[in-house]
């Protein structure tokens, strides 16, 4: 299997399952898996606190994710809890060992992911988002909110940070015949788990992943850094867009409240160090995925 993150071999507790959000989206994961993933068994348990015994779409759940992880094995969580639980919920997911934590919760207070984050420091474990797609290995395992149908095996590793933006390069990127290793939506608020140069490793030690697109968005130096890190440490060809090019000077923009500071974060700034660093940038983003086409020659 071509990918990062995840696979076929992942098992998924969902936290929040019984809620309307995490039950609709569990289920989307489950059929997935049945679909095009060889079994559906990504989704092996649940969590609702004070619902354990409950059974879900086939699912066992229960009340936290220690007994879930002990009762079936699972190595991963997909976290859909309100945003005034979520950050306790985060934590105990990481308490519980696991190896990956997705949050797709949006709304959960800057102080609340402070602490988190600061949590998280000498732990092993990966944290993607909060506010964010999720993560997908197509015909592996879909852990997030993405449309699965749009998604093709292939070798292109997709970055993040919009998860509309997500969909549509996959969407181009397919329409090309070309292929997805995994697709990680790494979220928009302004403290989240993962940032792009780590993704970025991942990428560049996996064997099957050809070339990569990476997306961001105006404000904050996360895309340039990044772009000057893969300079020196990546051997891939890559493809870079930037959102919000026709924002205002200084105003907010887009769904992460992306906003400019101190002169840094403009959209022609990061597309200036983007293109410096070897990255193939494009300027709309209808052209995502044939500039990757172009860049690979097919």
């Amino acid at each position: 299997m071509v990918s990062i993150l995840i696979d076929e071999e992942t098992r998924v507790v969902v936290q929040g399952i019984t809620g309307r959000e995490g039950g609709y989206h569990a289920k989307q994961c489950i059929n997935y898996s049945k679909e095009y993933a060889s079994g559906g068994g990504n989704v092996v348990s649940g969590v609702t606190p004070g619902k354990g015994g409950e059974i879900f779409e086939e699912t066992p759940v229960f009340n936290t994710v220690s007994d879930a992880v002990s009762e079936t094995g699972a190595n991963a969580s997909l976290i859909f809890v309100p945003p005034v639980f979520a950050a306790d919920a985060i934590l105990e997911a990481v308490d519980a060992g696991l190896p990956l934590v997705i949050c797709i919760t949006e709304g959960i207070p800057v102080k609340d992911m402070m602490y988190v984050k600061r949590y998280l420091n000498g732990k092993d474990t990966i944290l993607i988002g909060p506010n964010c797609p999720g993560v997908i290995t197509p015909g592996g395992c879909k852990m997030g909110i993405m449309p699965g149908h749009i998604h093709k095996e292939g070798s292109i590793g997709v970055i993040s940070k919009s998860g509309t933006l997500t969909y549509e390069v996959v969407s181009q990127l397919t329409e090309q015949g070309l292929g997805q290793s995994t697709c990680v939506g790494i979220g928009g608020d302004p403290i989240i788990g993962t940032m792009y140069i780590e993704l970025l490793k991942l990428f560049e030690k996996d064997d099957d992943t050809e070339a990569i697109i990476m997306i961001g968005e105006i404000g904050g130096t996360a895309e340039p850094d990044a772009a000057l890190w893969a300079k020196e440490n990546i051997s891939k060809p890559m493809v870079g867009f930037i959102a919000g090019q026709t924002a205002p000077p200084g105003r907010r923009m887009g769904h992460a409240g992306a906003i400019i500071s101190g002169g840094e974060g403009t959209a022609q700034e990061k597309m200036k160090i983007m293109s410096e660093s070897g990255i193939h940038v494009t300027e709309s983003p209808a052209e995502m995925g044939l500039t990757m086409a172009k860049v690979l020659d097919v």
